[in-house]
C-alpha cells in the first residue's frame, strides 16, 4: 500500500508540474487572439426624420437606421454597437425631450450598448439634460449605458447634488465592462474641450481629456479590459492634427476612438501609433462599422471598414417608424399649436436648394442671408413695432444646422435649419434678441466675418442691412475695407449706436469674439442708453402675446409671408452683400491700416533696415579686412 501511495504521490507531482509549465508557457504567449466588430454613429442630431440632398435622394432618418443596423447584425451577431455623443437638438421631435426623452429611447429600441454625450445634450442647460435622463429612465423601455468620465456638475452650482442624484438614478458611469462574443471590451466618454466652450449653459465641468482617459484605460485593463473604446466627442480632421490625435499622443492604451463633435466623415481611419480612430459623418448620413483582429501578441489588423448610407436600401424599421409618428403627434400638439401649425405643414415652396454654408467659401451664402433677412423683418412685423426695422441683422454659419431643400418647405424642414438653443420660457429654439452696437463695433463684426471665420468656420456672418468688403491677403483682424448701411447708404458712424437683432444663442457666443481676437477686438451688447447689457434674456424680443419669437419661427413666417409665389429667384445664390478681393495689389493691401497693421508695418520696416544695416557692416569688414592685410603683408615684406 505505501509503495502505491508513493506512485500515486510521484504521478500526482508529475501532473502539476506539466500543468505548471503549460500554464508558464500559455501566459508566454502573451493575449490571445480575437476579432472586435464595433458599429457606431456620432452626431445624430435627433435625425428622426430623412433629409433631402442637393444631388437628389434623402438620407438619414431613425427608422431607415434601426433598419441599417440590424441587417449589420445578421452578418457580424456579436458587434457592439455605440455612439459619439450629440444625438439631441436637430429635428422637432427634440422639443419633447424633458418629457420623453425620444431619443436616448430610440438609441434603446435599436439595441445601443453605450453612448456618451456631447455639447448640444446641454442646450436647456444641466437641468434639462437631467430632466431628459429622467424621463428616459421613466419611460420604461430600454435605454443605451451612458459614460461620461471627464463632465460633472460644477463645484459652484447650487443644484450640484440634484444633478448628481438623477444622474446617478439613470446610471451614468465613467466607463462600463462588457463582454461579447467571447471579448471582454472596456467602454469610456469623455466630452472634447471645444465642446465645452461651445456649451456655455451647461453648468457643467470639464476635467483634462488625457487625464481622465488615463485614468479610465489605467481601471480597464486592471479588470481585465481586452478591447478598449474610448467615444469622444473631441473631434477629428481630415487635414492637421486634432483633439483626438493628441488624445492617444498622450495617452496609451485605447484601442478605438469614435470620434464626434466635428462632423468628419474618414473614408478611412486614422491610425495613431496602435489607436483607431473613426468617424462616420453627421445627420446620421451614414452607419459606420470597423473590425480589427488581433493576433496573440496584441498586434492588430483592420480586417474590414465601411461607411454604410443610410439612404433607405436596408428599409424602414416599422416599430421606430410608429414611435416616430408618434412622437410627431404630440409635437403638434404639446409645442406647435400655439404657432397654429403642424410638423408636416407646407408653408411655401422653393423652386431651387438651398445649402448650408461652405466654409471653403467667403462670399456669401443664400440661406444665411435669408436667414438673416428673416430676422429683420420678424422684428418689426411679429414684434409689433410697425415700421420700425432693425439698423441690422445676423446670424451666424455655426446655428444653421440643414439646408432648405427644393420643393415644398414644410415646418419640420424649417425647424431643422434653426434648432439649437432655448429660451427663458424652458422651451426648445433660440428666441431673437434686440441690442445695440456702435459703428465700430458692427465693423468688428464684420473683421470676425473676414478674419476669424477662416480658422473658426461656425464665425462666418451674414448680415442683412448691411454690406462690406474685406481682402482676404491683408493683416489679420484688419481685412475689412468698406462697410455700408443699406438703409442710409452711409458708412456705420465708430461712435453711434445701432440696433441690431440675432439670436440669443449667438448673442451669448459675442463674449468669445475678444478672447478669439486676442483681445483686440471686442463687442459689447449695450441698450438704447449705450450701458453694457448684463443679461441678454431681458433683450427677448416677444410677441403681443408676451410670446418669445423664436429664429426658427421668424424664418417660417417670413418663408410663410412669400405664399404661394415661393421663395423668390434673388435667393437662389449670394446676392454680393459680402464683396472678397483676393488682390495684392499693394495699395489695396495697406490702405486704411489699423494701429495692428501700422505696427506689424514698422516692424517690418525695422526689420528690413536692421537687416540692411548688418550686410553692409559685413560687407566693409570683409573689404577692411582684405585691403588691411594686403598693406600689412607689403609692409612687412
Amino acid at each position: 500500500m505505501r509503495g502505491k501511495t508513493r506512485l500515486f504521490g510521484v504521478f500526482g507531482a508529475a501532473v502539476l508540474m506539466c500543468a505548471l509549465l503549460l500554464t508558464g508557457a500559455l501566459a508566454a504567449q502573451g493575449p490571445e487572439a480575437g476579432e472586435a466588430t464595433v458599429l457606431f454613429t456620432h452626431d445624430l442630431h435627433s435625425c428622426f426624420f430623412p433629409r433631402a440632398q442637393e444631388g437628389g435622394g434623402e438620407l438619414g432618418g431613425f427608422a431607415r437606421l434601426a433598419a441599417a443596423l440590424e441587417e449589420e447584425r445578421e452578418d457580424h451577431p456579436d458587434a457592439l454597437t455605440v455612439d459619439g455623443g450629440d444625438f439631441s437638438s436637430g429635428s422637432l421631435i427634440q422639443t419633447l425631450s424633458a418629457t420623453r426623452a425620444p431619443e436616448l429611447c430610440a438609441l434603446g429600441t435599436m439595441g445601443y450598448d453605450a453612448v456618451t454625450a456631447g455639447n448640444h445634450e446641454f442646450d436647456n442647460g444641466a437641468e434639462g439634460f437631467c430632466q431628459m435622463l429622467t424621463a428616459a429612465r421613466q419611460s420604461g423601455g430600454t435605454v443605451p449605458a451612458l459614460v461620461m468620465a471627464n463632465y460633472q456638475p460644477a463645484q459652484e452650482d447650487p443644484g450640484r447634488l440634484d444633478l448628481q442624484r438623477d444622474l446617478a438614478a439613470y446610471g451614468v458611469k465613467e466607463y462600463l465592462l462588457l463582454e461579447r462574443g467571447g471579448v471582454t471590451y472596456g467602454i469610456f466618454g469623455l466630452m472634447g474641450e471645444s465642446a465645452h466652450e461651445s456649451a456655455p449653459t451647461s453648468g457643467f465641468a470639464l476635467e483634462e481629456p488625457a487625464q481622465a482617459a488615463q485614468r479610465c484605460v489605467e481601471r480597464l485593463e486592471e479588470q481585465g479590459a481586452e478591447f478598449i473604446v474610448c467615444l469622444s466627442h473631441g473631434g477629428t480632421s481630415e487635414t492637421g492634427t486634432s483633439e483626438d490625435e493628441e488624445l492617444v499622443r498622450a495617452v496609451d492604451g485605447i484601442d478605438l476612438i469614435v470620434s464626434g463633435h466635428t462632423h468628419t466623415t474618414l473614408a478611412e481611419p486614422l491610425v495613431v501609433g496602435d489607436t483607431y480612430i473613426v468617424s462616420a459623418g453627421s445627420n446620421c448620413e451614414n452607419l459606420g462599422s470597423i473590425t480589427l483582429s488581433w493576433n496573440e501578441a496584441g498586434e492588430k489588423t483592420l480586417a474590414d471598414y465601411r461607411l454604410i448610407p443610410v439612404d433607405g436600401t436596408a428599409g424602414e424599421d416599422p416599430e421606430l417608424a410608429g414611435m416616430v409618428e408618434g412622437w410627431k403627434e404630440q409635437v403638434d400638439i404639446s409645442y406647435l399649436a400655439p404657432y397654429g401649425l403642424t410638423c408636416d405643414e407646407a408653408l411655401t415652396r422653393s423652386d431651387f436648394f438651398l445649402p448650408l454654408p461652405d466654409e471653403a467659401v467667403q462670399e456669401g451664402n443664400a440661406l444665411g442671408e435669408l436667414t438673416a433677412d428673416a430676422f429683420r423683418w420678424a422684428a418689426a412685423e411679429l414684434a409689433g413695432e410697425g415700421t420700425e426695422v432693425p439698423t441690422v441683422a445676423l446670424t451666424a454659419a455655426g446655428v444653421l444646422r440643414a439646408p432648405l431643400p427644393k420643393g415644398e418647405l414644410t415646418t419640420a424642414q424649417v425647424f431643422e435649419v434653426l434648432c439649437v438653443g432655448s429660451g427663458a420660457d424652458g422651451s426648445a429654439g433660440s428666441p431673437l434678441v434686440s441690442c445695440y452696437l456702435t459703428g465700430e463695433e458692427l465693423r468688428a463684426a464684420m473683421e470676425v466675418d473676414a478674419s476669424i471665420a477662416p480658422l473658426m468656420p461656425e464665425a462666418q456672418l451674414y448680415f442683412s442691412g448691411a454690406d462690406y468688403s474685406f481682402n482676404t491677403h491683408r493683416m489679420f483682424l484688419n481685412k475689412v475695407t468698406g462697410a455700408r448701411l443699406t438703409q442710409t447708404g452711409e458708412k456705420p458712424e465708430s461712435g453711434q449706436l445701432y440696433r441690431v437683432v440675432t439670436s440669443l444663442y449667438c448673442g451669448q457666443m459675442l463674449s468669445a469674439v475678444k478672447d478669439r481676437s486676442l483681445g483686440l477686438l471686442s463687442i459689447v451688447p449695450k441698450d438704447e442708453n449705450g450701458e453694457p447689457i448684463a443679461d441678454l434674456e431681458s433683450r427677448i424680443l416677444r410677441d403681443p402675446s408676451g410670446h418669445e419669437i423664436k429664429e426658427w419661427y421668424a424664418l417660417a413666417a417670413y418663408l410663410q409671408s412669400f405664399g404661394q409665389d415661393g421663395v423668390p429667384t434673388s435667393y437662389a445664390w449670394p446676392d454680393g452683400r459680402k464683396e472678397v478681393s483676393r488682390s495684392w495689389n499693394p495699395i489695396e493691401l495697406i490702405k486704411s491700416p489699423s494701429l495692428l497693421t501700422v505696427g506689424v508695418l514698422l516692424l517690418g520696416a525695422l526689420a528690413v533696415a536692421a537687416a540692411v544695416f548688418l550686410v553692409r557692416s559685413l560687407i566693409r569688414r570683409r573689404r577692411s579686412g582684405r585691403y588691411g592685410g594686403y598693406r600689412r603683408r607689403r609692409f612687412f615684406q
